[in-house]
């Protein structure tokens, strides 16, 4: 078991607390709110009433996300690790389930800072702006498949000079049929798409954002 009772978040999202393992620095710790699933559960549609608590639990989706196609062999030298943490499964812990996976940091060693961050901080600057280009090639080419892909769900680490992004959260389909799981036209499909709402959520972000962003995705 993994003792997180001395320890505190150094992350906070939706749904999660994000801890460092307490045995190795170099690795994260993410654990549902308390009390999260329960109130998932109760605000969900009618119609989702009988479905298994794994439906609403980050961790559940995150393991299926690295037990998709495009990950399930990959090796340690695998081109998939360029742009995503390496995943270590699910552990139990003193908070309860825990998905841990690879944390990275900045030369302090303290947990790198998001594209959020980032972009806050600079704007869309050339260097980023050839780090998303680099994550959207990389991603048509490995084929693997994400949910939308939203600035606080990547890091960027420097690296040579240049910048990585890192997608830390956010793995697997949002698609209601597997199409994409199967067939390489609608993967790269569904892969194109995701890439063009990335960008319009970065623009939407670096904006006065006077229209809702539920909106503005829909125009």
């Amino acid at each position: 078991m993994i003792d997180l009772s001395n320890c505190k978040p150094f992350a906070k999202g939706g749904n999660r607390n994000c801890f460092r393992h307490p045995d190795f620095p170099d690795r994260c710790v993410k654990v549902m709110l308390p009390g999260r699933l329960a109130e998932l559960r109760a605000r969900a549609p009618w119609y989702k009433s009988l479905v298994r608590d794994s439906h609403f639990d980050d961790n559940a989706r995150e393991l299926a996300g690295y037990q998709q196609k495009a990950l399930r062999h990959a090796g340690p030298d695998s081109a998939v690790w360029q742009h995503l943490p390496r995943y270590y499964g699910i552990h139990e812990t003193s908070l309860g389930p825990g998905s841990v996976s690879e944390l990275f940091t900045d030369q302090q060693g303290t947990p790198a800072p998001t594209l959020e961050n980032y972009l806050q901080d600079h704007g869309l600057d050339g260097r980023i702006e050839k780090a998303l280009q680099q994550f959207s090639d990389w991603l048509r080419a490995t084929g693997v498949l994400t949910k939308n892909l939203l600035p606080h769900n990547f890091v960027v680490i420097p690296k040579s000079g240049n910048l990585s992004l890192y997608l830390i959260d956010g793995l697997g389909s949002a698609a209601a049929l597997p199409l994409s799981e199967h067939f390489e036209v609608s993967r790269q499909r569904y892969i194109s798409r995701r890439i063009e709402r990335m960008w319009k959520r970065i623009h939407w972000e670096l904006s006065d954002r006077s229209i809702p962003w539920k909106i503005a995705e829909k125009l």
